[in-house]
């Protein structure tokens, strides 16, 4: 148009970091799947070793895969 000094700017997106923030969430959630399987087939000694319950790996095994305790992949 006549007299248009600019261009409609849209809000930087970037599909590169886009795709990379979903690749981390991938790897993450992953991530918190295996160390869930891990626990759960730990003995029940084992599991007095490092300081739980298997009532917390239940606890821990039914949550989410997305539900991520330490907040890692935000």
């Amino acid at each position: 148009m006549k007299g248009q000094k600019g261009y409609v700017q849209l809000n930087h997106f970037s599909l590169h970091g886009f795709s990379h923030h979903l690749l981390e969430k991938l790897v993450r959630w992953f991530q918190l799947h295996r160390e869930r399987s891990v626990l759960a087939s730990l003995s029940d000694d084992a599991l007095k070793d490092i300081g739980l319950s298997r009532a917390d790996i239940q606890q821990e095994t039914e949550r989410h895969f997305w539900e991520d305790p330490m907040g890692k992949g935000k």
